[in-house]
C-alpha cells in the first residue's frame, strides 16, 4: 500500500496557475477517496522563485487544498529554489516518518529527470511508482505497480547537471553534532604518512543511526551515496588528502588483499600501496580498522577485521603483502587498531568463541556461557606478534597511557561512534585512513 503521495508541481509557472488548481484539487479529491481508511501523507513540491516569501509562493495551492480533511493533517507543501532542495527536504521528512513505498504524480516531461534525481537521493531502500499529472480516475491508480522505478537514458549533459545541483546544494547544508573530529595515533610519524580515524561528528546525514559523518552507503541503509560523498568530501578537506584519490576496501569479512597498481580483486578486507597522495581506507562500526605504516620502506596499508576477518588472519595477510610486494622488514612495520566494539560489550556463539579461545583462552571471557564475550582486538595482537611484528609496534586499548588511547569501545560511545551491535541494520559507518606524504 502507498504510504506516502508526491505530487511535482515544480516546474509549473505560478503565475498561470487558474487550471492547476482544480487538476492539483480533483487529485486531491480523488486521492482522499480511495484512502480515506489508510490515508498517505502527501506531499505538493513546487519552487520558490528568488526573492519571494514562501508564504506567498503556496497562497495559489489554497483553493485546492480546501475540503481534502482526511489529508489535511497529512498534507505538506514544500517549496525551494531547486528540486534538490525539495526533494531532499520531502526525503527527510519520509525518514522521520519511516516511510518507505511512494507514488509520484508528475508532469510526462519531469518523469525521466525526477529518477535521476531520485536515483541520486534515494536507495533501494524506497520503493518509487510514477503517474502522470491528471485527473485521478479509480482506486487501481492508488496501488502500488510492478514496475517499480527503472533506469532511462537522458542526456550526459542533463544527469551531469542535476548531479552538479544535488552537490551544490548538500555543500550548502550545515554540519550536524558539532566539528568534524580526526583520532590520530603517535605510533604513526606525521612527517611522512598522514592518518586518522573518524568519529561520528561533522557530517550531514541526519538519520539518527546514521547522524552525522556516515561514511558508507548501502542498498539496506537510507543514506544515499550522494550524502556520503559529501560527508567524505568534508572529511578529505579536514583531514587533507584528495578525496578523488581514495580507495576503500570492498568488505567480504576475509582475508584477501588488494595491491594497488595490480589487478583489483571482487571483495578484499585489506588493502596497501607505496603511492605517494593515495589514501587507503578500511571501515568500521564494531569491526576494527587497522592501519599498517612502514616509515623506513615508505608503504601502509589498511585493513578491515571483524571477528570472521580475524580468525582468518586478515591483519597478518595484509602485513605479509607489504613484505612480499615492497621489501618491507615486519619489524619496521607499526599497526594501529582503531575503535571496535570491545570484549565488554561483544558476544558471539559459543561455536565461534571456540576459535578464539584456541587462540588463546584470555581472549574468551564467560567461555562455558551461551555467548561469552570475545576480544578481537587481543586476538588481533597475538596473531600480529606471532607473525613478528613488534609488540611496541602495535597500539590498541593496551596503551600504557590511557590519554593516548584511540581503540575506543564503539558499542559503549554512542556520542562518538556508529556500532551495528548497537544500533541494528540502519548503522552509520566509520573509517580508518592512511596514505604517503608527497
Amino acid at each position: 500500500m502507498v504510504e506516502a503521495i508526491l505530487i511535482d508541481l515544480f516546474s509549473l509557472p505560478t503565475n498561470s496557475q487558474n487550471n492547476i488548481q482544480g487538476l492539483l484539487h480533483n487529485t486531491l479529491e480523488t486521492i482522499e477517496k480511495f484512502s480515506s481508511i489508510h490515508a498517505p501523507c502527501v506531499y505538493v513540491m513546487c519552487c520558490q522563485r528568488q526573492g519571494s516569501e514562501r508564504k506567498g509562493e503556496q497562497e495559489f495551492l489554497l483553493p485546492s487544498l480546501r475540503g481534502v480533511q482526511s489529508l489535511k493533517r497529512r498534507l505538506e507543501v514544500v517549496c525551494a529554489q531547486t528540486t534538490a532542495a525539495a526533494l531532499y527536504t520531502i526525503k527527510q521528512s519520509l525518514d522521520e516518518k519511516d516511510l518507505s513505498i511512494i507514488k509520484v504524480i508528475l508532469p510526462t516531461l519531469r518523469k525521466d529527470l525526477m529518477k535521476v534525481y531520485i536515483d541520486h537521493l534515494f536507495t533501494a531502500v524506497y520503493q518509487f511508482e510514477f503517474e502522470d499529472l491528471q485527473v485521478v480516475s479509480d482506486c487501481e491508480n492508488l496501488q502500488i505497480s510492478e514496475h517499480q522505478l527503472e533506469g532511462q537514458m537522458l542526456p550526459s549533459q542533463d544527469v551531469a547537471l542535476i548531479r552538479s545541483e544535488i552537490q551544490i546544494y548538500l555543500e550548502s547544508l550545515p554540519s550536524l553534532k558539532g566539528e568534524l573530529t580526526i583520532l590520530k595515533s603517535s605510533l604513526i610519524p606525521d612527517d611522512i604518512f598522514l592518518h586518522g580515524f573518524t568519529t561520528r561528528a561533522g557530517g550531514i546525514s541526519y538519520i539518527p543511526t546514521l547522524s552525522s559523518c556516515n561514511l558508507f552507503s548501502s542498498s539496506k541503509r537510507r543514506d544515499p551515496q550522494a550524502v556520503v560523498k559529501e560527508n567524505l568530501r568534508r572529511l578529505a578537506n579536514a583531514a587533507g588528502f584528495n578525496p578523488e584519490a581514495f580507495h576503500r576496501v570492498k568488505v567480504d569479512h576475509a582475508n584477501a588483499v588488494c595491491i594497488m597498481g595490480k589487478t583489483e580483486p571482487d571483495n578484499y578486507d585489506g588493502i596497501v600501496t607505496n603511492q605517494k597522495g593515495v589514501t587507503l581506507a578500511a571501515p568500521g562500526a564494531d569491526c576494527i580498522p587497522v592501519l599498517f605504516a612502514d616509515p623506513v620502506r615508505r608503504a601502509c596499508g589498511a585493513a578491515h577485521s571483524g571477528w570472521k576477518g580475524t580468525l582468518l588472519g586478515v591483519s597478518m595477510a595484509t602485513v605479509n603483502a607489504m613484505v612480499s610486494e615492497y621489501g618491507c622488514n615486519v619489524k619496521d612495520i607499526r599497526v594501529v587498531l582503531g575503535p571496535s566494539v570491545g570484549p565488554c560489550c561483544y558476544k558471539l556463539p559459543h561455536e565461534s568463541a571456540k576459535e578464539f579461545h584456541r587462540i588463546d583462552p584470555k581472549c574468551v571471557r564467560l567461555f562455558d556461557s551461551a555467548s561469552p564475550y570475545i576480544d578481537i582486538r587481543r586476538a588481533t595482537r597475538i596473531l600480529l606478534e606471532r607473525g613478528g611484528i613488534l609488540p611496541e609496534n602495535i597500539q590498541d586499548d593496551s596503551i600504557t597511557d590511557q590519554n593516548l588511547n584511540i581503540t575506543f569501545c564503539t558499542a559503549c560511545h554512542p556520542d562518538k561512534f556508529y556500532s551495528h551491535f548497537r544500533d541494528g541494520t540502519n548503522f552509520g559507518t566509520q573509517i580508518g585512513f592512511i596514505s604517503i606524504k608527497d
